[in-house]
């Protein structure tokens, strides 16, 4: 299978990534699934993918559990190294394209008391729903990549 076939199962053709890269196959190792299972173990247990209701949660938690992502991801690919190519490519795209514009647009807002504001919360909820959809296929493809059964649907929220 190729990379664009891999990706268009998940849904996720919206991310930029270069032709020659899409053509070519998919096949992760061993290394790549150990990676999947540790960064999907922490997007399905975090704010990252779980529902934050309106009258529960702090939303500068949120942020900086969202944040946390980055090094969590960091620190796997060190772990795994070059063994984890595959991983690899998709993790530092999600991070760069789908995570870093909410985190870059939330933590300069954050930074001048946007969260001391009822309509700012608000939008910060809104915009950190829209976040979950896309990081919840993520958290699919990642349970596909390490060959476990995906838990995303386990709980009636």
């Amino acid at each position: 299978m190729k990379l664009r076939e891999w990706l268009e199962k998940w849904n996720m053709t919206s991310l930029k990534i270069q032709l020659p890269y899409l053509e070519m196959e998919w096949n992760p190792q061993d290394a790549d699934k150990a990676a999947a299972w540790e960064l999907y173990v922490e997007l399905l247990t975090r704010i990252t993918t779980q529902p934050l209701p309106d009258d529960h949660g702090d939303e500068e938690t949120a942020l900086k559990s969202i944040y946390a992502i980055f090094g969590i991801t960091r620190e796997v690919i060190r772990k795994y190294g070059p063994g984890c190519i595959e991983f690899t490519k998709i993790a530092v795209i999600v991070l760069n394209q789908i995570i870093r514009p909410f985190t870059a647009k939330w933590h300069k807002l954050s930074m001048s008391g946007a969260f001391d504001e009822d309509a700012k919360r608000q939008a910060f909820r809104q915009d950190l729903k829209a976040l979950q959809v896309e990081l919840s296929k993520y958290q699919k493809m990642l349970a596909d990549i390490s060959g476990v059964e995906d838990l995303t649907d386990l709980q009636d929220i």
